[in-house]
């Protein structure tokens, strides 16, 4: 290493190509790491706040406006939840409705991070603007892959930005048989897109940085846990989703309005590596042969991968959603109707987990006997990821570092690492109560 090479002095005003306001700051003095954070300026969101006082018929709708990306995902967390305190069971009918908009919303998310976010970095492309002349097709393509996805969800609730058809116990409109066999020969017909899809990100090469961390997921026996499963991390913790917290530990760091979150370590990861590391055994046969064609392997200690892990979960989520269509269309629709009023007397806590595609979501509300929130605390991935990002900064600069590379590779480098996690800053960032004495 040169002595040009051992100074370093980085600092990314809001990263490009991800949902929010955040900054790199990375500096190196004499060969030694002195300033390394990734600080979250966003604005407050309060979204703890906004549901204080509110009705247990309104806390789905309220919720599914924190994120225009993950709405059916916050709006799936917020029923479980609300469904939890009721001490409601779902019928099997509502949850298989509910599983195909919850992986509708995977593929949506995925297929926008990858091929508009993700892509054009390894085409040497600013954005996926110019991508529109110099590669047409991969950009139609993704199109009418994010196109696919919005249209499962506005059959089925409505829309997918907001949806309007999920409510406590059930649906406000349940779709007709007819509507289910329409809707799943227009999924079908998608195929060689999804495939096409693997094909082309098998060919971009990941950068290389390998680094070993706690990977938190929930877990289910029997299927790639999305809905339904037990917190639960690679180091061996597993937790019932009401001692959540005795995994998720978070805490406010002066450099950034949303909390960090570690567990046994320093840092943990959320998101779709850490689900493919945790859960690909239940992966189905194609998502599998997926994870072969572009060279995925658990356990995989590289965050550049949650990339590819996405393309996995893909495919997975994809033919996930025929076999739920198919089930759904064999069993006829029974006529449901969700109930109407709190039941009476009943006060307590619930606690709705599921994945969402940038990991981990933790909806907890307490209601009093009239169905009133009076408390609530909200989990997003996001935030959850932010130490662990840092942690990869302080791996990964002195390696490129001794590589040589120039300090504007570097800060590209470091922006990829940040793409690579997906994160959705807006969502992440929380009030902070200060009392002054």
């Amino acid at each position: 290493m040169t002595e040009a090479s051992k100074t370093l002095d980085i600092r990314v005003d809001y990263v490009t190509r991800i949902e929010g306001h955040g900054n790199i700051v990375a500096k190196v003095q004499d060969g030694e790491l002195v300033e390394c954070r990734m600080e979250i300026t966003e604005s407050p969101r309060f979204f703890e706040a906004m549901l204080r006082g509110r009705s247990w018929a309104d806390a789905m709708f309220l919720t599914t406006r924190i994120c225009g990306i993950c709405a059916c995902g916050h709006g799936t967390a917020s029923l479980k939840a609300t469904e939890d305190a009721m001490g409601f069971t779902r019928s099997e009918q509502t949850e298989r409705l509910r599983r195909i908009v919850l992986a509708a919303e995977q593929l949506e998310s995925h297929w926008l991070h990858c091929y508009f976010l993700v892509a054009p970095d390894f085409f040497g492309a600013p954005s996926v603007i110019p991508m529109a002349k110099t590669h047409t097709d991969v950009v139609l393509r993704a199109m009418r892959l994010k196109k696919l996805s919005h249209h499962i969800c506005r059959v089925l609730v409505g829309r997918h930005t907001h949806p309007i058809g999920m409510v406590p116990g059930g649906y406000m409109k349940l779709p007709s048989v007819r509507t289910l066999k329409e809707l799943r020969d227009h999924v079908a017909s998608f195929d060689k897109d999804v495939q096409d899809t693997v094909d082309l990100f098998a060919t971009f090469e990941t950068p290389a940085l390998e680094r070993e961390t706690e990977y938190e997921s929930i877990t289910h026996p029997q299927e790639y846990a999305f809905f339904d499963g037990r917190l639960m991390t690679s180091d061996g913790d597993e937790a019932d989703s009401h001692a959540y917290r005795d995994i998720i530990h978070e805490e406010v760091v002066r450099h950034s309005t949303a909390k960090h979150v570690k567990n046994r370590r320093e840092s943990l990861m959320v998101g779709a590596l850490a689900r493919f590391n945790n859960n690909h055994g239940q992966l189905n046969p194609e998502a599998k042969n997926a994870a072969e064609r572009l060279g995925l392997a658990a356990p995989c200690t590289n965050p550049f991968h949650n990339n590819t892990a996405q393309i996995v979960e893909t495919v997975h989520c994809y033919y996930d959603i025929l076999l739920l269509l198919d089930s759904l269309i064999e069993a006829g629709i029974e006529d449901e109707k969700p109930p109407l009023e709190w039941p009476a007397g009943c006060a307590g806590t619930g606690v709705g987990i599921v994945e969402v595609p940038r990991g981990t979501l933790v909806h907890e509300y307490e209601y009093d006997e009239h169905g009133i929130v009076t408390g609530a605390n909200l989990v997003i991935p996001t935030n959850q990821n932010l130490a662990n990002i840092e942690a990869d900064f302080r791996a990964y600069i002195p390696q490129v570092m001794e590589e040589g590379k120039r300090e504007e590779e570097i800060t590209h480098l470091l922006e990829m690492l940040v793409r690579a996690y997906d994160p959705c800053i807006s969502c992440s960032a929380h009030l902070v109560k200060v009392e002054f004495k």
